[in-house]
């Protein structure tokens, strides 16, 4: 499958906010965790629209024909959709965005949480066996040295089988912005800061924010975790971090 076609699937399955105007605006493509799209997401893409981004939470499992509880007993358990292969929808939507007016695709920034954080990871770290790795003919890395500006990984899954610890990103990545949790019982703490050390000595600009006391999922007022915390100051916090690494590139 062709990346503008993938990318039309996807995109139709997603939800797209806008500033008023007619743009062309920034845009600013979050990818949800294994659990599938919900609703605190959706805070964050306005957060981006006050900056003046468009913003497209982006739906991977609906256009893959799986519901929540497929998504739940499968992704999340590492059965279906790794990161690699989720990663097809990051190049299928840099890809679309290229034909909507209102949308300027030179200027992307990539916001993952948990599972999406992987699939921005992987996305970078398997270069130019892109094509191969999503099984989309035309998946281009240099789309993403073109297009994307920033990336901001919340909570992300470095663990195997992710691959950015062992291969990095080469030299030309995004900046990138993280999120880090000390109590995270889902993905922790060491894995995700390996991933990022490793992105610092290749070369790359990398800013964390590291909080102790932080559950996974602490951001998601509705997280299906029962050892998830939810913690709105740390929500807060982390929704102004976003804004001030949207308007940092």
């Amino acid at each position: 499958m062709h990346s503008a076609e993938w990318g039309a699937k996807v995109a139709e399955a997603s939800k797209v906010f806008k500033p008023v105007g007619r743009g062309p605006f920034p845009v600013a493509l979050i990818l949800h965790g294994c659990g599938g799209k919900t609703p605190f997401l959706e805070d964050y893409a306005k957060v981006a629209v006050q900056a003046g981004y468009a913003a497209v939470v982006v739906d991977s499992f609906k256009p893959r024909g799986m519901s929540t509880m497929d998504a739940k007993l499968f992704v999340c358990t590492g059965m279906a959709v790794q990161g690699l292969k989720r990663s097809a929808d990051i190049f299928a939507m840099l890809a679309w965005l290229e034909g909507q007016s209102w949308a300027d695709h030179r200027k992307v920034f990539l916001a993952g949480w948990s599972h999406g954080g992987w699939a921005i990871m992987d996305g970078y770290a398997i270069g130019l066996n892109a094509s191969r790795a999503t099984g989309l003919s035309d998946a281009d890395p240099m789309r993403l040295r073109a297009q994307v500006k920033g990336a901001l990984l919340v909570y992300p899954y470095a663990s195997y089988p992710s691959l950015t610890s062992s291969r990095g990103w080469g030299t030309y990545g995004p900046k990138v912005f993280s999120v880090v949790g000390g109590k995270d019982q889902v993905v922790g703490w060491k894995y995700p800061q390996k991933a990022l050390e490793r992105l610092k000595r290749d070369g790359l600009s990398v800013d964390t924010v590291f909080y102790p006391d932080a559950t996974h999922a602490f951001d998601d007022d509705r997280a299906n975790d029962p050892r998830a915390k939810y913690r709105p100051d740390l929500f807060a916090q982390t929704k102004d971090y976003f804004a001030r690494a949207l308007n940092a590139i």
